[in-house]
């Protein structure tokens, strides 16, 4: 069977922890959370992956260890953490909205709230998944700045190391920390991606996103997600 979109996403997602070592990934999204997984099985067996209450788990659920949720904020605020949020919003500096659209004072549209993301962008180091890149979620400005971007002051621990979308993935590695393309995944043209993206991108040459292996496909069609689940998830 060949390799579609959601198994690149996931492989992607994978190698956002990719030299992270002995830290606690927190994936939010099911995509992400299967990339964390898959990072855990392959090249960073090291990571500490929790079920957000009061446990530590195996890549395969299996409990390994007791970590309370209160321990959690211990660990934010030392840095030893990789999160992996989502984004209602994200523009082209790495601010992101998950708070409210339009204007603060009357939105249009009520969101979840800042919840933890200032925490988060703040101490830890933070990517994004985004499964339906548009104009609509990455936009110039943001309305609400929930997550810190690189245009603000944000202190010595500020992070923010790649955004996954269902068609590329991006960093921050210009001279002024806005975002670029560091690959597009495979069968899509550079072109739609900067046509669905709200703001300039740097026409640099992008690479084209890797295919995860055989054996990292196997343990995410036999071993993470047999139901397939993650084609939901993302759409072509």
């Amino acid at each position: 069977m060949a390799v579609t979109r959601a198994e690149v996403c996931v492989a992607a997602c994978a190698d956002l922890f990719a030299g992270d070592g002995e830290i606690l990934a927190s994936p939010m999204g099911f995509v992400p959370g299967l990339g964390a997984r898959l990072a855990r099985l392959t090249s960073e067996p090291d990571l500490l992956l929790s079920d957000g209450e009061a446990y530590l788990l195996t890549a395969d659920g299996e409990l390994e260890g007791w970590m309370p949720y209160r321990k959690v904020f211990d660990v934010v605020a030392h840095g030893t953490r990789h999160v992996v949020m989502g984004a209602n919003q994200l523009d082209r500096f790495g601010n992101q909205n998950i708070s409210a659209i339009g204007d603060h004072g009357k939105p249009t549209r009520q969101l979840l709230g800042f919840r933890g993301a200032p925490g988060n962008t703040v101490n830890n180091k933070t990517s994004y998944w985004i499964p339906r890149h548009s104009k609509r979620v990455l936009v110039d400005a943001v309305d609400v700045v929930s997550g810190v971007g690189y245009d603000k002051q944000a202190g010595p621990f500020h992070n923010i190391h790649r955004v996954v979308t269902n068609l590329a993935v991006f960093d921050f590695d210009t001279p002024d920390r806005s975002m670029r393309i560091v690959s597009v995944h495979p069968g899509v043209d550079v072109q739609e991606v900067h046509d669905q993206t709200g703001f300039e991108l740097p026409r640099d040459e992008p690479a084209v996103t890797r295919e995860p292996t055989e054996h990292e496909l196997d343990l995410i069609r036999t071993v993470l997600d047999p139901d397939s689940k993650r084609d939901r998830e993302v759409r072509v």
